[in-house]
């Protein structure tokens, strides 16, 4: 079993939830320096055997017109319609975007064979926050009508032997974590409540969180356990540290 980090690139991130890329480390550092919001955006791969599962989907840029995140893909050895399973922790937009796109009003799957496991309150919660620039509300509207959409109930439980997942809210009401788990070896993804390995280092609760105190809970158990189990932790928007062993 294997994690590996699709990474779409470095951003700034304004009040209204937009995303601009930086392509260059001067670019990095000069928005560092005026103490803009820089974020990495990447999501995972997890391999294990045959089965190619896709934690998070991206922000759905096109380069030379075809999704990044196929390019991405395309990069380790895969086609789209190899991963079988894509697990969304959250329906932010920087999450679901790269699911696919509209040609005129029809939506288009990037990933045509694959389930895309949800959780049920989220997206109702999601499909509620009309004029929120953190979601994408067509795309979501298009996503809950879509077949290929696992709308899970339980705030528990597994997607298939090696997958478990739980709600636990915190950066938004029913985000959800996962574990990929195969003989002793453990991969974590906490999604937005652990966004980057330095999170762990500094005891705050993010005002930009739903729930921060809830969130910053969650982080200190799962350093605990991480720290205890050896867990294989996965940092979605951390611009350096994108894996990590414990």
């Amino acid at each position: 079993m294997t994690a590996t980090a699709l990474k779409e690139g470095f951003f700034t991130v304004d009040m209204a939830k937009k995303f601009t890329p930086l392509t260059s480390e001067a670019e990095i550092a000069a928005a560092i320096a005026q103490k803009a919001t820089t974020v990495c955006v990447q999501p995972f791969l997890i391999k294990r055997g045959e089965t190619y599962v896709l934690v998070d989907a991206g922000l759905g840029l096109i380069r030379s017109g075809e999704a990044q995140i196929i390019q991405l893909l395309a990069e380790n050895g895969l086609s789209p319609d190899q991963v079988s399973i894509i697990l969304l922790s959250h329906l932010h937009k920087d999450h679901t975007n790269g699911l696919g796109y509209f040609e005129g009003e029809v939506f288009v799957m990037n990933f045509p064979d694959a389930q895309i496991y949800l959780q049920d309150k989220e997206l109702n919660f999601a499909l509620s926050q009309d004029g929120n620039p953190s979601y994408n509300m067509p795309a979501l509207k298009a996503l809950a009508q879509h077949a290929n959409v696992v709308r899970l109930q339980d705030a528990e439980g597994w997607i298939n032997d090696f997958i478990r997942f739980e709600v636990v809210g915190g950066h938004t009401p029913n985000h959800q974590v996962f574990w990929f788990e195969q003989d002793d070896a453990v991969i974590f993804y906490g999604g937005d409540n652990l966004p980057m390995y330095g999170y762990l280092k500094y005891p705050v609760a993010y005002k930009n969180d739903y729930d921060g105190k809830k969130a910053l809970s969650l982080r200190k158990e799962w350093e605990t356990r991480a720290e205890e189990e050896h867990w294989e932790v996965l940092f979605y928007h951390d611009k350096r540290t994108a894996i990590k062993q414990f």
